[in-house]
């Protein structure tokens, strides 16, 4: 829809807890104040109020060209006769029109209804679910499913009040300000929303021939086309219960729109625990991996330095590192076999294969023998002073074994 005329920043902002005598954002055909057509005639018998009224100029309106505008205008509409500032309790009487009410002829919305007709724009609505007999209400926030903004159908008005006596003199002074405000119609609620409330704002959609027709400046009498536009939104829509924080006034927060069950609420308890919990165990995997990390270094170090002083020897299982022979003339030490006496039953032909034959690592010497029950014993010294004596058939030494 085209706009000719939009309000400063300053006068309409952004909020998360919109309320009655808020100012919100209203579209409306650019009219005079009397709204559509002819000026108007107020409602009130006395002619006082009628000569107010009709001192107002006529203005003939081109009806070849229709100009629109966005207007900062107060949620909780003050009729054009009311000569002193409403109280909030009042103001609040006025913040929604039902559709029935303006289907009867006459009444406070006949003037609205037929002149001054606009679009409310909002992302979206609050409305409260009540449990237990009332005693418990939970907020919930609707909004168009698509993402688009709502565009709910309003009625505006502009007043002027009579002015108060100054504190300097005892005179009446007339205020030269004006008043704009709107209320938001209300309708039957539809089956996405019959189980949060009985009613629920009329919503036009943007750009369609029935906003068009809503806020057409030509059509100046109300009809039964224009009640029709007022029936429940059919198109999909996004309800889910909020922070109960948003019944506060004063509160005004982003999360105040964010489903109470999403992981982006950082008011949710559970999130909260949820949260922590991750934390907690995003530290303890961190530490789990600098200690991989630490392990893998070593092995690394210690696979480098096997590298480069061992070897592999025919005949061997692939891979099984050796310790390098020392050149001709090195001093080495004496390293002393572990003897296996000919004719026990101590260790079996085919064990003793699996223990020192060429198809096994050496690694696995020890494994094998604590698998069939004898100590452990060290390749290079078996804890006696002495030197043992040697065996005639059943054992080697393992220097020998190697220099095979």
């Amino acid at each position: 829809m085209p706009v000719e005329d939009a309000p400063d920043d300053d006068h309409v902002r952004q909020t998360y807890n919109f309320a009655p005598g808020n100012h919100g954002l209203v579209y409306r055909a650019d009219v005079p104040d009397w709204g559509a057509g002819d000026s108007h005639r107020g409602p009130r018998d006395d002619d006082e109020a009628n000569e107010d009224v009709g001192e107002q100029p006529v203005v003939t309106e081109d009806l070849n060209e229709t100009r629109y505008k966005l207007q900062a205008m107060k949620w909780g509409l003050v009729p054009f006769w009311t000569k002193r500032n409403p109280d909030y309790g009042s103001v609040m009487k006025t913040i929604n029109a039902r559709d029935d009410s303006l289907a009867q002829s006459g009444g406070m919305w006949n003037t609205m209804k037929q002149k001054k007709r606009c679009v409310v724009v909002a992302q979206g609505f609050y409305e409260w679910l009540k449990k237990n007999g009332g005693k418990e209400k939970i907020p919930h926030f609707t909004k168009r499913k698509d993402g688009q903004l709502m565009c709910f159908a309003g009625l505006w008005d502009c007043v002027q009040y009579e002015g108060q006596p100054l504190e300097s003199s005892d005179k009446d002074t007339s205020s030269e300000e004006k008043h704009y405000t709107y209320t938001i119609i209300t309708t039957d609620s539809n089956k996405q929303l019959s189980f949060l409330h009985d009613r629920m704002p009329v919503i036009l959609e943007n750009g369609s021939d029935a906003i068009r027709t809503w806020l057409d400046p030509k059509r100046s009498q109300w009809s039964k086309e224009l009640q029709s536009l007022l029936r429940p939104f059919e198109g999909d829509l996004e309800c889910y219960p909020v922070s109960k924080e948003v019944g506060k006034v004063g509160n005004n927060s982003p999360t105040f729109i964010v489903p109470v069950a999403s992981t982006d609420n950082k008011n949710n308890i559970a999130n909260f625990f949820s949260n922590a919990k991750k934390g907690a165990g995003g530290v303890e995997e961190e530490k789990e991996i600098k200690e991989e990390d630490r392990e893998l270094s070593q092995k690394g170090s210690k696979d480098q330095y096997e590298q480069h002083g061992t070897f592999d020897r025919s005949g061997m299982e692939k891979n099984a590192p050796l310790p390098v022979l020392s050149p001709p003339g090195a001093r080495a030490g004496t390293k002393r076999a572990h003897d296996i006496e000919a004719g026990t039953n101590d260790v079996s032909p085919i064990k003793a294969m699996k223990v020192a034959g060429a198809d096994a690592p050496t690694a696995r010497t020890d494994m094998a023998e604590n698998k069939i029950g004898k100590k452990s014993r060290s390749a290079t010294s078996n804890g006696t002073k002495g030197s043992p004596a040697k065996s005639g058939d059943g054992s080697q030494r393992i220097t020998n074994f190697f220099n095979k």
